[in-house]
């Protein structure tokens, strides 16, 4: 265990204010940091890469401009980590492989990644991850499972699962990472985070290796609603390098964000209930209390959207990878060579009726997002198992662990829906609910989770005291 409950974490916004204003040296915070990624990162294993020498050259610029009067930027001096699976300059992006070990160094960040720096962020490094961000518990078989710093025992979720456990074991203020079908939102139940996956199109994935395209999403896991805002505000804007990347002004959410939440709220019963256990059924029961929630609402192609998910990742990330898997299967983890194989090898009919289903779900979830402003739904189907625990119960049923955790996120994911993930911490555990709002309204999500954050309702690591 780590006993991270009772420390006073400051926002990332309360640190950069420190930095900017000189009571607070960045390079000083940096070194602070960089003992405890020493002692701690060996038994979580957040990290693939510490980026010590790049992380004090930006500290010391960062300290720089304070000095000569300078403003570094809204996130001077604060830390931050990023997915495998992004690029940064002057190093492979191994994707949680051993396969690509063979390309060479990317020659510039990733654009997300660029914005943070630009911002005045500290990278301190990259983070573990399944391989490909193919699965939800982070066990990878190059480089070690991630352990979850709330019990070390248990997953840390995935596929962003080094990120997750980077930023709950305050390794890092904030982290990037991708969600294709829960990477970002399964992290954050099982390690009692904020997890922020934007619409689809909304954030440019320039400089990241991919996995399902027309799935994948880029987002940010926070210790809370006000460090996502911030870092989710800074993230935003076009980039024509990304074709997906819709051309929108950006719409700053942190001024608004402690404005109370108005519109209708609804619970999502059938899958979304039977899924879950009891704790993740009395966390949502929680939320849609607080949120004054007025009924619930039924979506009949829930677990259609879920299966047809399943064939457009597989059969996508597989022939993505074909090649490679010609020539270096014995090189992939052996769990995710059979599925990328099996996805590869599924007939074009299979893929079609995937996509035939994912339109009839997208109008069934936005028929009810005309007449509600938020939905809600558990993160997962429970709170973090434990690491090679082969079932988790789900509605009566023992059902393999490592595919099935995302049975409550990957439809959602499957219509690009914007989704903020908040920590309930209603047993030994947390567990997380999923504040489904519709395409472009980001702002609606995060004003729902501050405002379940000023009621202790949702409540990140270092926040007991509430």
């Amino acid at each position: 265990m780590m006993a991270l409950e009772g420390m006073l974490v400051p926002t990332v916004g309360e640190t950069a204010r420190a930095v900017r204003t000189g009571r607070l040296s960045a390079r000083a915070l940096l070194e602070s940091l960089l003992e405890r990624i020493e002692r701690l990162n060996p038994s979580l294993n957040c990290f693939t890469a510490v980026l010590a020498d790049r992380a004090r050259a930006e500290a010391d610029a960062v300290d720089a401009l304070v000095s000569a009067g300078k403003d570094p930027g809204p996130l001077a001096g604060v830390p931050f980590g990023v997915k495998d699976n992004y690029d940064v300059a002057g190093r492979t992006t191994l994707a949680g492989s051993i396969v690509n070990r063979h390309l060479p160094p990317a020659a510039r960040d990733a654009v997300l990644a660029r914005r943070m720096s630009l911002a005045g962020g500290v990278l301190v490094g990259v983070q573990n991850m399944d391989e490909y961000a193919y699965g939800f518990t982070t066990e990878n078989a190059h480089y070690g499972a991630t352990c979850n710093p709330l019990d070390l025992r248990r997953s840390a979720g995935g596929s962003s699962g080094g990120s997750g456990a980077a930023v709950a074991a305050s390794l890092c203020d904030f982290s990037l990472g991708t969600d294709t079908n829960g990477s970002i939102r399964v992290p954050a139940s099982f390690c009692g985070l904020f997890g922020l996956k934007p619409t689809y199109g909304r954030l440019p994935r320039t400089g990241t290796f991919p996995f399902v395209h027309e799935l994948d999403h880029l987002g940010v896991l926070a210790r809370g609603a006000q460090d996502l805002a911030l870092v989710y505000d800074l993230a935003q804007g076009h980039d024509a390098e990304d074709a997906a990347c819709v051309d929108l002004p950006v719409s700053p959410t942190l001024p608004t964000l402690n404005e109370p939440l108005t519109g209708r709220v609804a619970v999502l019963d059938g899958w979304f209930s039977d899924c879950a256990d009891e704790q993740g059924r009395d966390a949502v029961a929680r939320v849609a209390r607080a949120l004054g929630a007025t009924g619930t609402i039924t979506l009949p192609g829930a677990a259609k959207a879920r299966a047809a998910a399943f064939v457009l990742t597989s059969a996508s990330g597989g022939n993505l990878h074909f090649p490679m898997l010609r020539e270096r299967a014995g090189d992939f983890d052996p769990a995710t060579r059979d599925r990328l194989l099996a996805g590869a090898l599924l007939p074009a009919n299979a893929v079609q009726q995937a996509q035939r289903q994912r339109a009839l779900f997208r109008e069934e979830v936005m028929e009810a997002l005309r007449h509600h402003d938020l939905l809600l739904a558990p993160a997962t189907p429970c709170p973090a198992p434990l690491l090679g625990q082969p079932t988790i119960p789900v509605n009566g049923a023992e059902l393999p662990t490592r595919p099935n955790i995302g049975l409550m996120t990957q439809p959602l994911s499957f219509v690009g829906l914007p989704i903020v993930a908040v920590p309930v911490r209603n047993g030994p555990l947390p567990i997380a609910v999923q504040l489904i709002a519709a395409p472009w309204r980001e702002d609606t999500a995060l004003r729902a989770a501050a405002q379940l954050e000023r009621m202790c309702v949702a409540q990140g690591p270092g926040e007991l005291p509430c």
